[in-house]
C-alpha cells in the first residue's frame, strides 16, 4: 500500500520540543493502548529518547483482552522494558506508577548522590499517540484536573510541566502519531482503538477487516453481539452486512441495505466497548 501521511503542524511542533528537553528528563512513561500495544508505539519517538529509562504503560485495560494483556506486559517486559496496565476508569496505581519509576531510577539517583549532587525531583515525561488517555492518566496521577481531556485524538497541544509532588514532576506532551505508516495492519489498528480519525482510511475496508478480525479471534462476541456466525472461506461480505441490517433493524435505503447505517452502528458499537474487550494484535505477530 501506499505511504499514508496525516502530521498536523502542532505534531511536528511537539516532536521538536520532545527532542529540546529530552536532556532534562529522567525518565519516560510512554502509554500505549492495550488493544493494540505495538501499533500504538510511536517508532518516531526511538532515536529521541535513546537510552532514556522507560516505563510502558498500557492504558485502556479495561476494554483489551485481559490473557493478552498479560502477555503484552511479559514481551515488553523480555525486551528489557518496565511495564505495566491501568485502568484509568477505575485509576488507584497513582503509588505504583510513582514507586516504580523511582525504583528504575534508584541506581542512577545514588550514583548522583555519591557525586554530592543534591537530589531533585524526579523529571517524568509522557509521551504517547494520540487518544491512549494521556491527559485522563496525568489528571488522575495529579489527583486534578492538569489537563484538558477529550475522548478524540490531538486535545492536548501544548507541553505541561504538573508537579504530583514534591519528589515527581510530569513533563506532558501532546499526542504525536508518526509523520507515515508503511504498514496497512497498523494503520488499521490505529484506527481502531480510535487514535486518527477513522474516515482517514476507507471505511468499508476497516470494518470488513475488524470483522474478518473479530470471527477469527472473537466469534463469540460477534455472536452475543449480532447473533452473527460466518465461516471465513465463504463469500461472507455482502452477507454479513445483510444480517446484521436485519438484526439491528436498520431500514432499508432505496430497497437495499444501508450499507454506511451497518458501519456506522458497527463502529460506535465498537468505540463505545458495546462489542467486548478485543486486542488487535498478539505478541508473536
Amino acid at each position: 500500500m501506499a505511504q499514508m501521511q496525516w502530521y498536523p503542524g502542532h505534531m511536528a511542533k511537539a516532536t521538536r520540543e520532545v527532542e529540546s528537553r529530552i536532556k532534562l528528563i529522567d525518565i519516560i512513561i510512554e502509554l500505549v493502548d492495550a488493544r493494540a500495544p505495538r501499533s500504538s508505539m510511536n517508532e518516531a519517538f526511538e532515536p529521541i529518547i535513546k537510552n532514556k529509562p522507560r516505563l510502558i504503560v498500557m492504558t485502556k485495560q479495561d476494554m483489551a483482552d485481559a490473557a493478552l494483556t498479560s502477555k503484552w506486559v511479559k514481551a515488553f517486559e523480555s525486551r528489557g522494558y518496565h511495564a505495566m496496565s491501568v485502568n484509568l476508569r477505575n485509576f488507584n496505581d497513582y503509588n505504583r506508577i510513582i514507586d516504580t519509576c523511582k525504583s528504575i531510577l534508584k541506581d542512577q539517583r545514588e550514583k548522583q548522590a555519591k557525586r554530592g549532587l543534591k537530589p531533585r525531583a524526579i523529571r517524568a515525561m509522557v509521551i504517547g499517540i494520540p487518544n491512549v488517555g494521556k491527559s485522563t492518566f496525568i489528571n488522575a496521577l495529579a489527583k486534578r484536573k492538569a489537563t484538558v481531556t477529550g475522548n478524540k485524538p490531538g486535545v492536548t497541544k501544548s507541553q505541561q510541566i504538573i508537579k504530583i509532588d514534591k519528589d515527581f514532576e510530569l513533563y506532558d506532551t501532546p499526542g504525536i502519531l508518526a509523520p507515515k505508516f508503511d504498514d496497512k495492519v497498523t494503520a488499521m489498528n490505529v484506527s481502531l482503538i480510535g487514535s486518527i480519525k477513522k474516515d482517514i482510511l476507507p471505511l468499508d475496508d476497516l470494518f470488513i477487516y475488524a470483522i474478518g478480525y473479530l470471527n477469527t479471534h472473537y466469534p463469540q462476541l460477534l455472536k452475543e453481539r449480532y447473533d452473527l456466525e460466518f465461516d471465513n472461506d465463504d463469500d461472507w461480505v455482502l452477507p454479513v452486512f445483510d444480517h446484521i441490517a436485519k438484526v439491528r433493524h436498520i431500514p432499508k435505503f432505496k430497497g437495499e441495505t444501508n450499507y454506511d447505517r451497518v458501519v456506522e452502528l458497527f463502529f460506535k458499537d465498537l468505540y463505545d466497548g458495546l462489542i467486548g474487550r478485543i486486542t488487535w494484535e498478539e505478541p508473536h505477530e
